[in-house]
């Protein structure tokens, strides 16, 4: 099959969430399966400066955006690694920023015009390129117009009419709303500003065009694509998911094991593997003590959470249950990441009045995180909501019981120890439903108990999740299988 995958980042060009993290992997995948994968994305001034080598194409295209024609550039890369080349479409005026979508907090104020640019200049590039593709693999807000220009302006080109288009939600709070005038950007008749399409409350909504036109849709979880098809978590599209259910699937993420594999991970002080766990993590875990300044004892839990500090994360049960343990249980408390300004001042509190059972690191440090997974015995993601979470796969994969809230992607790969649920499945964590300070704390006391009083058990716990499969591998082949059946109902 031919792919292309049209993102608005990835992996290693162009960064700021785990939308990179996939464009940059399931394209490699999907070249090792046997297919033949293209990726398209942006030439932001940041691809400029990521130390791979990308080279002018020497084409030039004008599309028309509004009443106005703007001209931009193609330019080409390829995905380290592999043999899957990577297009850049280039346009100073609207790429060359410092960051990808805003500044200062906000977003750019004509993120519509940009991505109503690169939508067209995606089905432009197809030409452009002489690229031969089977199915045209969008992603989030920022592509939304990709299928829609598809299956209207470019409905009756030849070489057009047979792509079948995949459409994938990687979080859909975030859906690309604008005002209703930028309508007129899109070149798109205005017949589409309707609330079956384009429309939603006023608004243009580019995730729900997106939604509308596509031939099928995707999310990263199964448990997320149902819970986004009922209030709360549809935000305010629930209907629409709920109309196009029998076309939506979900497909987990997965981790990249050349990244992260305690095995061979050049950042931690003792590498180590399923079998030799019981030797290498101890090692590991008196090393991330000293370094957080942390007292070393062996036999004292060590509570890691590493993420983005808000409330969508659980931040707000992390902190509750850290403040009433720190006085009275006898654990450790690692924290790493960046957020609400309101977490910074309470960790950076509790590190300085606790430093002997809370270390706190308000930054991101790749180096970190992975040490921090090795030395740790358990890690937390009371998330709100997740449409499919990493960290709770690199913590099984490196020995870190996850305690995670039943939600999303943490439903779909961590199994309760003892929810009577399970239904026989062999369980690789903790996991709680109810989202409140006391259930997490509840949850978190009986993963002590078993980590202290039933060492065979612990022990067992961490073998399960160290020898499970979350490669790319797995999912990439349910792509194809998505894909195969939407080329089918294409061409039905």
């Amino acid at each position: 099959m031919n792919i292309l995958l049209a993102t608005s980042e990835a992996v290693p060009f162009a960064k700021t969430g785990g939308l990179a993290d996939v464009s940059g992997a399931l394209p490699v995948e999907l070249e090792r399966l046997g297919h033949r994968p293209a990726v398209i994305l942006p030439g932001y001034r940041q691809t400029r400066y990521c130390g791979q080598k990308i080279e002018s194409l020497g084409i030039d295209f004008i599309v028309p955006i509004g009443s106005k024609m703007v001209t931009g550039r193609l330019s080409k890369s390829v995905m380290p690694g592999s043999n899957v080349p990577v297009y850049f479409i280039e346009q100073d005026q609207y790429f060359d920023r410092d960051q990808l979508y805003g500044a200062d907090g906000k977003d750019y104020i004509d993120n519509c015009e940009r991505f109503v640019f690169f939508s067209r200049a995606v089905l432009e590039a197809i030409r452009l390129l002489d690229l031969q593709v089977d199915v045209l693999h969008a992603n989030d807000w920022q592509t939304g117009l990709v299928p829609a220009y598809l299956k209207t302006i470019y409905a009756n080109v030849p070489r057009y009419q047979k792509i079948a288009s995949v459409f994938t939600i990687h979080n859909i709070a975030f859906q690309g709303q604008f005002w209703h005038w930028d309508m007129l950007l899109t070149g798109l008749d205005w017949k589409y500003f309707n609330w079956h399409e384009m429309e939603f409350h006023g608004k243009l909504n580019l995730l729900k065009t997106g939604l509308v036109f596509a031939d099928a849709l995707s999310t990263v979880s199964r448990r997320y694509a149902e819970e986004i098809q009922a209030i709360p978590l549809g935000c305010g599209l629930e209907g629409l998911l709920q109309y196009r259910r029998d076309v939506l699937t979900g497909i987990i993420n997965g981790i990249d094991p050349a990244e992260w594999n305690p095995a061979t991970d050049k950042h931690l002080p003792e590498r180590f593997d399923a079998d030799t766990v019981g030797r290498g993590k101890p090692k590991c875990k008196a090393a991330l003590q000293k370094e957080l300044g942390l007292t070393q004892l062996a036999g004292v839990p060590l509570i890691a959470s590493v993420g983005r500090l808000t409330d969508q994360k659980g931040f707000d049960l992390i902190a509750d249950v850290i403040q009433r343990w720190v006085q009275t249980n006898d654990a450790q408390w690692v924290v790493l990441g960046t957020g609400q300004p309101k977490y910074h001042k309470l960790f950076e509190s509790l590190a300085q009045r606790y430093p002997d059972k809370i270390a706190v690191r308000l930054e991101f440090s790749n180096a970190l995180a992975h040490r921090i997974e090795a030395g740790s015995d358990m890690f937390l993601m009371p998330s709100r909501y997740e449409p499919c979470g990493l960290n709770q796969m690199y913590s099984l994969k490196y020995g870190s019981v996850p305690i995670v809230r039943e939600t999303g992607g943490l439903a779909d790969t961590i199994v309760g120890f003892g929810n009577p649920e399970n239904q026989g499945r062999p369980a690789n964590g903790f996991s709680f439903l109810e989202y409140s300070a006391l259930a997490l704390s509840e949850t978190i006391r009986r993963a002590c108990d078993l980590y202290r009083l039933q060492p065979g058990e612990w022990s067992k716990l961490v073998d399960i999740g160290m020898r499970q499969d979350w490669s790319w591998r797995n999912s990439a082949n349910q792509y194809v299988e998505l894909y195969l059946k939407t080329i089918g109902l294409k061409h039905v």
